[in-house]
């Protein structure tokens, strides 16, 4: 049966084209699940392109996402893919088009990350098309350096600090010791949007039909007497010694935060490297009340990843496809599993941790979203009495969770 692209899809990629052709860039911010690489793909056979390059992250080539909507529809030109660390590696001058997935991870600022750098270079003069779902998810200055990386960025300015001097209201803020640092994100969005919207292409999940809501549900777990026991040590003396003399130093306001926060999930990392499982009660507690039920959980840390392995043995994989194809459940640390990545199959998505990032917020909750589903449970897993929730209060409120709000809101540590 021959694939047939939504109306929609048709009708952006019939704008986004001519678009690309006049102007060379074109961004496609289309809520998840709305078909942008299909959108993107459809625009590039269009624009006449016969060899793209398209930019992604590790986790989604695996998943086999694009090779399958590349099949699927069978366009006359060929295209590579390249996850973000390795774009340093490649040659782009076979490409006439290159297509950077989530490219709101190459918003940083003031200064432009090593991977935005590494982009850059390949650009050049070639036409590009960014695809987000989320373009500037935490301040409109993000929108910067991801048309930097063009030579037809619409913006004249060579550096984001003389940028901000005509598009952002900059202001002081006090970090920590009282010391003052300039403060980029309160971008004039009205201006900005007089250069960009000529470049921009958005749909919603709305526009597209998609009724499903995204139902959160808090549970707290009692973690051991001796995880809040240590907490509330490292608190007071900033520093632990267990008896087979491993250490946790928390010598800095934000190395205390870290800790603390690995802590309330059950594990950490010591001074020397090593990360330790100090208490399996939320990776227990999961295993047990979703017993039967084939779920995709988020996790944080490292080394929460084995305590999660050490407790679901061999009903848990980090492979997606292994997931698709099998009753296992998956487990995906958050920023690599939060986008890109379809999680239809699972019954509910369990965040066994939580993440400082606004961004990691919104965009983790709603891999399962599908135009047939209804309802999206999401169920966070929170120790009682732990940090999680000021993070999730922080987080769900579009800021992202820093050392400011820790030491706003400290929680006290239980005590027995």
């Amino acid at each position: 049966m021959e694939f047939k692209a939504r109306e929609y899809q048709e009708e952006i990629s019939d704008k986004g084209f001519i678009i690309l052709n006049t102007l060379k860039i074109l961004v496609l911010s289309m809520q998840v699940r709305t078909g942008k690489t299909i959108t993107a793909f459809l625009t590039a056979e269009k624009a006449g392109c016969k060899s793209v390059l398209f930019i992604t992250k590790k986790k989604v080539i695996e998943s086999k996402t694009i090779d399958n909507d590349h099949k699927l529809l069978n366009p006359s030109f060929e295209v590579d893919q390249i996850n973000y660390e390795s774009v340093h590696k490649i040659d782009s001058k076979k490409y006439d088009l290159i297509i950077i997935d989530e490219s709101h991870s190459l918003g940083a600022f003031p200064k432009p990350s090593q991977r935005t750098k590494n982009i850059k270079k390949i650009i050049g003069n070639k036409r590009m098309i960014l695809l987000s779902g989320t373009l500037t998810p935490e301040s409109y200055s993000q929108i910067y350096h991801q048309l930097w990386i063009s030579e037809y960025s619409p913006f004249p300015e060579s550096n984001f600090y003389k940028w901000a001097n005509v598009f952002v209201n900059v202001k002081k803020r006090y970090v920590a010791h009282g010391n003052q640092v300039n403060d980029y994100s309160d971008a004039n969005i009205k201006l900005i949007q007089t250069y960009t919207r000529k470049y921009i292409l958005t749909y919603t999940q709305a526009e597209a039909g998609f009724t499903s809501k995204v139902s959160e549900h808090i549970l707290t777990v009692p973690m051991k007497r001796t995880t809040y026991d240590l907490i509330k040590i490292l608190e007071r003396d900033l520093v632990f010694t267990g008896k087979n003399g491993g250490v946790i130093l928390a010598d800095t306001p934000v190395k205390l935060m870290q800790k603390v926060h690995q802590l309330y999930s059950g594990t950490v990392k010591l001074e020397d490297g090593t990360a330790v499982i100090i208490d399996r009660s939320k990776a227990e507690f999961i295993r047990d009340r979703f017993n039967g039920k084939k779920i995709a959980i988020f996790y944080k840390f490292t080394e929460e990843l084995e305590l999660l392995k050490k407790v679901f043995g061999h009903d848990m994989t980090t492979d997606i496809n292994e997931f698709n194809n099998s009753n296992k459940n998956i487990a995906l640390q958050i920023v690599a599993g939060r986008e890109g990545i379809s999680l239809k199959n699972a019954e509910c998505l369990v965040m066994f941790n939580i993440d400082f990032s606004a961004t990691s917020y919104f965009q983790s909750k709603d891999r399962m979203t599908t135009k047939e589903r209804l309802v999206n449970n999401v169920y966070w897993i929170f120790s009682e009495n732990g940090i999680e929730q000021q993070i999730y209060q922080t987080v769900m409120n579009k800021k992202n969770y820093t050392l400011k709000h820790y030491e706003r809101s400290k929680v006290p540590v239980k005590t027995y």
